[in-house]
């Protein structure tokens, strides 16, 4: 069996309940996720061995983060304990013309404050096939920073194959630092994802982005996708597109490029319950299919299929299993391992 490890925080979220707005909320709906964890929970589902590191502090709501994840099948045998607290959001969930709203409390948690002297990735990595992050984990600290770039560069020693969701938050990091700083880093990455989000330099530092033109085709992608590989090393990179027909209506397709050739999902148009962790869903769905050795056009199908049905699921990780993603897929096409 194939194993996973991922890295970074799991928060407790707080959501206002009814699509109502945190003002008028007089209690929250409690839940737990994370860029990473979310990934975890959905490889795991997928019955992969699926390994999640981070710290978490010594306390019920810790504990409860953790019995979480191993109810869904996550291994925790690396989780750091120790620290005051754990990381809180609070989601207001939009509706109609009115978007979604989130508020971050996490400074000062366990995870935040961890060391890069705490983690052991020659015993992190033994035995695993695949190693993934996010551009949230270096984001949070100096530090944490740090603890990325070793732990990618542990990874590719042990031979593992890395990837990393790009997944800018300007609430975290000015934009020029998390392209200086995760342009860095991603030279220890063999798939990228979500290319949109961060736009990479070329080789004189200007935006590979800003080349495309106003409505680029695939074939514009194609070109874009070819100069990444080439400046930074990847074998994959994978970007998903979304057309916004309200707040609870979205277009979705996706794109995947393996250094040859470019490959299309189909669209899929999609009514939204929750959209948190809709990109966390496509990673896990393209690291499963890439580990599973899917065809590319399969492969792409299969993640497309991930981030499109976890709009229907509350909550922050998809908690569809294989069996019904391939289901899904079915009724249009057969998936070809």
């Amino acid at each position: 069996m194939k194993k996973v490890v991922t890295l970074g925080e799991i928060m407790l979220r707080l959501s206002a309940p009814n699509f109502q707005k945190i003002v008028q909320a007089q209690s929250f709906d409690a839940v737990y996720g994370g860029g990473e964890a979310n990934v975890a929970v959905s490889l795991a589902k997928f019955g992969l061995q699926s390994s999640f590191v981070t710290k978490l502090p010594e306390n019920a709501v810790g504990t409860s983060a953790e019995q979480q994840l191993n109810r869904f099948g996550v291994d925790t045998s690396h989780v750091l304990h120790g620290g005051d607290r754990l990381g809180i959001y609070f989601f207001e969930k939009g509706y109609s013309i009115r978007s979604s709203k989130v508020y971050y409390d996490r400074k000062h948690s366990a995870f935040a404050e961890s060391k890069a002297e705490e983690y052991d990735f020659d015993a992190i990595f033994e035995g695993a096939d695949w190693f993934h992050i996010s551009g949230i984990t270096p984001a949070l600290s100096d530090e944490l920073f740090l603890v990325t770039k070793e732990a990618l560069s542990a990874a590719k020693k042990k031979g593992l194959t890395t990837s990393c969701d790009l997944n800018y938050r300007s609430a975290l990091w000015p934009f020029d630092e998390a392209r200086k700083k995760m342009t860095e880093l991603i030279k220890d990455v063999d798939v990228c994802i979500g290319i949109e989000p961060l736009s990479l330099p070329d080789e004189d530092g200007e935006d590979i982005k800003e080349r495309l033109p106003e409505n680029p085709s695939t074939e514009d992608y194609k070109g874009i996708m070819d100069e990444l590989c080439k400046r930074f090393g990847f074998k994959h990179v994978v970007m998903t597109k979304r057309e916004h027909v309200s707040v609870n209506r979205n277009r979705l397709y996706a794109l995947l490029y393996d250094g040859k050739e470019i490959y299309q999902s189909r669209e899929v148009e999609v009514d939204i319950i929750d959209r948190v962790g809709t990109g966390d869903a496509f990673s896990a769905g393209i690291i499963y299919a890439l580990i599973s050795e899917y065809k590319p056009q399969d492969a792409v199908e299969f993640a497309t299929g991930c981030f499109a049905l976890k709009h229907t699921i509350e909550g922050d990780a998809n908690l569809i299993p294989i069996a019904d993603v391939e289901r899904y897929m079915a009724r249009s096409f057969a998936i070809d391992r």
